[in-house]
């Protein structure tokens, strides 16, 4: 493992930290958006966004095409639908997924862009 590179020596530059401090979040944002993050920190999460970019689709559905129990499915999707990143809707005896807006789409979007540059 490579070391970390520090300063020689000690020198705080004010103008450039007076910037950071005026433009820094609130703690409650900084830390609302570390849980938003959290949430795309599941493999299973991940998988159940990708099948919900093609097509709006019940428990069922997923159940099947991630070959994982309904239990299991409707446990994660509670998490993604607390964090307002996916919806519901009803219809009959069924509820149906879906992206809850485009916004879940750019965020996976952008973190491949990230992981394919390296």
């Amino acid at each position: 493992m490579t070391e970390l590179e520090c300063c020689e020596a000690t020198e705080v530059h004010e103008e450039l930290l007076k910037i950071v401090n005026e433009t820094m979040p609130e703690e409650t944002e900084l830390y609302d958006l570390a849980e938003l993050f959290k949430v795309f920190g599941d493999s299973t999460r991940i998988r159940i966004l990708f099948v919900l970019f093609e097509a709006e689709v019940c428990v069922c559905d997923l159940a099947e095409v991630l070959h994982m129990t309904q239990s299991a499915i409707s446990h994660q999707l509670k998490i993604l639908k607390q964090n307002k990143l996916v919806k519901s809707r009803r219809e009959g005896k069924s509820i149906f997924y879906s992206l809850a807006d485009e916004h879940v789409r750019t965020i996976i979007d952008q973190g491949r862009e990230h992981i394919e540059e390296g």
